[in-house]
């Protein structure tokens, strides 16, 4: 059998999954028109901060597809290193900001570190157990304190979402592995076990926004006041929506954070039932696309790769879409590609052009050879 070779630079590129990239890019350009719409118009620089980010994360998703997969897969573990450094700076010294310390100032900008946090731990999970799977007590112990680090720094930020977030990843992870099934029961159970002892440590807000999950009405003008307002924001669009710029929710500033936590409230305020079905059905082939992805590669490492992203994203629309419902807690998770925030855009292209790679490495005969992603 010929060895495989690396995919060059434009053999990458050329090979990018179309379907892949055109519905990322169909939901970023829902999310710019609903910041917009969120915005009421008033030039607040918003939306076109997010064209901005789009445009960078275009660059960046084709950049890292055009790498390949297996050149960052080569620094995995330097770059979760510094992920876990720049994790603890920011819990030292980011500024507080509602009650958490999540994001560094970089000048004019603000970045998230958490958010990135998520590639590095795909990396450094895909890295240790394809060559250490958990098939014992003692791998599978090890693979899980490789990825608890990162978990334990996003979550005394505080920030409850994103460490759920890596939890789900971590999860996927050992399950694509081939852990046996005692094990992870094993440490569902645990974290079960553990809910009531976490409440003696959440803050006051969190303990809140639990509260009001189970009864908006407990504080309707305080932490339940998003909540009720988002429902009502998601009802009124009815079938077919309001129409474009026309709701009021929003408009009207009844319901807050429209832009970041509640954008799928705008949406469905003004587009109605039926596109947001359309909605999940474009995050359904996303979903399928990076599934198939792994399903196709040969290579352990890339099928981790995509298990990771594809946790990372169904959670994080599950969640955000639940939460504007009033059927999942406020956590403050954005909703992948829509929300507004560069660091979630910039951190998704990046794992979208692993994905690719992942694809375009899929092995495969082609003129009597094997090719598989790598880079250039």
């Amino acid at each position: 059998m010929d060895e495989p070779r690396l995919f060059t630079f434009k053999e990458n590129l050329t090979s990018l999954d179309k379907p892949l990239s055109g519905s990322a890019a169909l939901l970023v350009l829902c999310g710019v028109a609903c910041i917009y719409s969120a915005g009421g118009g008033r030039g607040d620089g918003y939306a076109l901060r997010q064209l901005g980010w789009s445009a960078v994360s275009c660059l960046l998703y084709a950049a890292v597809a055009a790498a390949g997969y297996r050149r960052f897969m080569s620094l995995a573990y330097p770059i979760y290193g510094l992920t876990l450094l720049v994790l603890a700076l920011t819990v030292v010294a980011a500024p507080e900001v509602k009650g958490a310390q999540r994001a560094i100032s970089l000048g004019f900008i603000r970045i998230q570190p958490s958010e990135f946090g998520k590639i590095a731990l795909i990396l450094v999970l895909s890295k240790f157990l394809s060559r250490y799977p958990p098939f014992t007590l003692k791998t599978f112990a090890a693979g899980l304190l490789v990825g608890l680090p990162s978990l334990f720094l996003v979550l005394i930020q505080p920030d409850a979402g994103s460490a759920l977030v890596y939890a789900v990843i971590i999860f996927a992870a050992l399950f694509v592995a081939g852990t046996p099934f005692k094990y992870l029961f094993s440490i569902a159970g645990l974290g079960a076990a553990m809910l009531p002892f976490a409440w003696i440590f959440l803050k006051d807000y969190q303990k809140m926004r639990l509260l009001v999950f189970l009864d908006p009405t407990r504080d309707p003008l305080g932490a339940g006041y998003n909540v009720i307002q988002s429902r009502i924001a998601v009802g009124s669009g009815g079938v077919w929506g309001k129409g474009f710029f026309q709701g009021l929710q929003s408009k009207l500033r009844f319901l807050p954070e429209p832009h970041t936590d509640f954008i799928f409230s705008v949406y469905a305020e003004e587009f109605g039932f039926w596109c947001s079905v359309g909605l999940l059905c474009v995050f359904a082939l996303i979903f399928t696309r990076i599934v198939t992805a792994g399903m196709k590669n040969r290579d352990i490492q890339g099928k981790f790769i995509t298990a990771g992203t594809a946790a990372w994203i169904w959670f994080q629309m599950f969640e955000s879409i639940g939460m504007s419902m009033g059927l999942m807690p406020v956590t403050g998770i954005p909703l992948p590609f829509l929300s507004y925030g560069g660091s979630s855009l910039l951190s998704l292209s990046i794992a979208l052009g692993l994905v690719a790679s992942v694809r375009a490495g899929a092995a495969k005969r082609i003129s009597g050879k094997i090719f598989s992603a790598g880079g250039f």
